[in-house]
């Protein structure tokens, strides 16, 4: 019998998500996607998912008593949450008998939280993806499977996304059949490593400062870090404007001959 899934999802990761538990047996009895502002790749999402309309929900619900109800009336056995962003609380985990399994464009517990191919780039992090459950905190939760993804120099904020994109999918796509039959294994996180961002902290990092000094490398890894999908990149202040940045990086044995 088909694992009855509760799926929380959003972005490409999310839609690809959906695809391998419909190919793989995963039967996904309900879906939690964001609301219209914040949403992407909804449509294909909602249509990989298959789900009837009155089961499927936004992330702005899952507090509401009425919804907690509807969702537990579908007797979802796990919830599998791909690039969903909000916080799972405990009144909604404990609606899921064999828990909730998430899927993290990072290699924890470093980056855990918003945007890590910005910091793997700015802080010079270890860069990969994750598969663990979820618990109470964010991305603290035990490790099932994880896949070190390498960064170039050449890279950019959105060329380390696509390929954490991709390498999320595959960790996924692999790790589905033991997370479905109860044999995943589950490795506790350290609890004295690692690091954490939210969003505000990325736009503590968009500004620079025309009057300070900044090593070659400090000011190339924001600027390329900062070219990356969700925000309009690194800025400075010409007056009452801002003038920002975004950059084309390429190795010399990539440029070709003329």
């Amino acid at each position: 019998m088909d694992m009855r899934v509760l799926l929380f999802a959003n972005n490409w990761v999310g839609w690809q998500v959906a695809r391998c538990l419909r190919n793989q047996g995963g039967q996904i009895v309900g879906l939690v996607i964001h609301p219209e502002v914040r949403r992407k790749y909804g449509t294909q999402i909602v249509k990989a998912s298959q789900v009837a309309p009155e089961n499927l929900f936004t992330g702005t619900e899952l507090s509401e008593p009425s919804v907690l109800r509807r969702i537990a009336a579908l007797k979802p056995e796990l919830g599998v949450s791909a690039f969903f962003g909000y916080i799972l609380k405990q009144h909604l985990l404990d609606l899921l008998p064999r828990g909730c399994v998430n899927i993290h464009s990072s290699l924890l517990p470093y980056n855990r939280g918003a945007s890590p191919h910005v910091w793997g780039i700015v802080e010079g992090t270890p860069a990969g993806v994750t598969l663990h459950h979820i618990d109470p905190g964010v991305d603290t939760g035990d490790i099932i499977a994880q896949r070190p993804v390498p960064l170039e120099q050449a890279d950019t904020g959105l060329a380390l996304y696509r390929r954490l994109e991709n390498a999320c999918v595959d960790l996924f796509d692999e790790n589905w059949p033991m997370v479905r039959d109860g044999s995943a294994r589950r490795i506790p996180q350290p609890n004295t490593a690692g690091s954490s961002h939210r969003a505000r902290d990325q736009k503590a990092i968009e500004e620079i400062d025309l009057d300070r000094t900044y090593t070659g490398r400090e000011l190339i890894d924001k600027i390329r870090a900062l070219t990356e999908p969700l925000s309009p990149g690194a800025y400075y202040r010409a007056g009452k404007d801002k003038v920002y940045l975004r950059v084309e990086l390429q190795y010399e044995k990539d440029r070709g001959t003329a």
